[in-house]
């Protein structure tokens, strides 16, 4: 929680300039010779009439640059990243390692498949795999992301009501208030009408759920645990339900890190299946990418899983198949994103299941002793006592501060957790720990986050590249070119 402090004494320290404000005019330039394929062996209606709007810059003051930029950025290398919802756990560099490996990074998916035989066998072996964790009977790990995971899956709903001859009347999909905000997204752009259902004591209310099930309902998107991080104790019996109406059950494995070698969702009853590897089975996150969101299924749906898929043939060996004629067809290129997807699989045979069951039961321990320590100052929803999963809670409301200016300060020192989500509760501080950290780092950030309940936060944060935003200007005029940036330092100038 103290490294910025150490490095920067002022936001001015680190306010890096773009380039085209680094670039200087008319710089005196190197050219390398005996090069062939010059500009004036071109073509002459393949060459630029006008010079390229690009900055003047010596190669060491670009390398300066990015390093500087690189120094200022904030990743779980750097320290505690407790941001709930997306768990950002410690990526094995190991992992990333054997990734890099020339028989994983130099092929191409335009390959023959019988000059990757070792990388099909990983990807069927990693299908298998999450299979067994999942208790699904077929997976595609073609899906890049969790939300095309969920659009996916919604997909795979459409096609299989449409095969039943019950698509023109099921044309809904419930999702609880306590759900992310991509299953709504996924849905409606599915086609399907998306109806809400009301929560009560932070898990989905029965009552609301049996008045809304009818023969209109297509399927019921659920996330277990909750984005609350609380275990929807009826979930045995809501599969029941929406199974009785003829709808499907999808779980949002988005929150897989409560669950992973304790529960599988297959058992509870589900249908159909997301996971994000780039979440529980600790792969980059990236810049909101890159990730893996592969989709898995019970056994009658398998038909409308993308493709192609890796089958095994009976001599050991591994082909690609198109899919189905049911299939939803593909929703990506290639195979899925192969290194994220290779990551995951060195994760998951590192650990075993033993490991993974361990990991997930610290990940809970972690949180639900954090949430106790930040209880005794904010407001837990829901229940002080109350059993968290892979992550909690918290509110501001009652303490003084605003979410947005506990999160402010807590910036000057390290991550803030994420706020304002979920919307059902007031002045939302959602924190998520996972098992990567020690009692140590987890009581030395609390120790940050609630000593800014004591002090003034007006001017927060202070020691960062970017002081506190108008943040209402922002969104209403946005600047998103470097000219207008530019052009707006002139003017102040001028």
């Amino acid at each position: 929680m103290k490294f910025r402090q150490a490095i920067y004494s002022s936001s001015e320290a680190v306010n890096e300039p773009l380039l085209v404000e680094l670039g200087q005019k008319a710089r005196e330039q190197l050219l390398l010779t005996g090069l062939s394929g010059t500009a004036s062996e071109l073509d002459r209606a393949l060459r630029r009439s006008s010079p390229l709007e690009l900055p003047e810059l010596s190669e060491l003051r670009v390398i300066r640059h990015y390093t500087r930029l690189s120094q200022m950025n904030y990743g779980v290398d750097c320290g505690t990243y407790p941001l709930g919802s997306c768990t950002m756990k410690y990526n094995p560099k190991l992992n990333d390692l054997i990734a890099q490996f020339p028989g994983f990074a130099d092929i191409h998916p335009g390959q023959s498949p019988e000059t990757v035989q070792g990388a099909l066998e990983v990807l069927w072996s990693l299908e298998s795999l999450l299979s067994e964790i999942t208790g699904m009977d077929a997976v595609s790990l073609q899906p890049a992301a969790g939300s095309q995971g969920e659009f996916t899956g919604m997909l795979i709903t459409k096609a299989y009501f449409r095969d039943k001859g019950e698509l023109g009347r099921r044309k809904q999909v419930l999702i609880p208030d306590t759900a992310h905000g991509s299953n709504f997204a996924s849905a409606a752009m599915a086609g399907f009408e998306v109806v809400k259902v009301p929560s009560h004591d932070g898990e989905t209310d029965i009552g609301s759920l049996e008045s809304l099930l009818s023969y209109r309902v297509a399927a019921f998107m659920v996330t277990v645990p909750n984005t609350l991080g609380i275990f929807e104790r009826n979930v045995k019996h809501i599969c029941e339900l929406v199974h009785d109406a003829g709808g499907l059950m999808y779980f949002d494995g988005a929150n897989m890190n409560a669950l992973n070698g304790v529960a599988r969702p297959g058992d509870f009853g589900f249908d159909i299946a997301h996971l994000n590897l780039h979440k529980a089975f600790s792969t980059p996150h990236g810049g909101g990418g890159p990730g893996a969101g592969p989709v898995a299924v019970r056994s009658d749906l398998e038909d409308y899983l993308p493709g192609p898929r890796v089958k095994k043939r009976p001599d050991g060996t591994y082909s690609l198949e198109n899919g189905s004629e049911k299939s939803v067809g593909r929703v990506r290129e290639g195979l899925g994103n192969f290194g994220v997807l290779l990551r995951a699989y060195f994760y998951i045979r590192a650990l075993g299941g033993d490991g993974l069951r361990q990991a997930t039961r610290d990940a809970v321990l972690t949180t639900n002793y954090a949430a106790k320590r930040v209880s005794e100052r904010l407001a837990l929803p829901f229940g002080r006592d109350k059993r968290r999963k892979h992550e909690f809670v918290a509110s501001a409301r009652g303490s003084g501060k605003r979410a947005l200016d506990i999160a402010k300060g807590v910036l000057g020192s390290g991550h803030a957790p994420t706020i304002y989500f979920p919307q059902i509760v007031e002045e939302a501080l959602m924190i998520e720990f996972t098992e990567s950290e020690t009692k140590a780092e987890v009581d030395d950030y609390i120790d940050g986050l609630l000593g800014t309940l004591d002090r003034d936060l007006s001017l927060e944060p202070s020691t960062t590249s970017v002081a506190r935003l108008d943040e209402a200007d922002a969104a209403r005029n946005p600047r998103l070119t470097w000219r207008e940036v530019v052009e707006k330092k002139e003017n102040q100038a001028s």
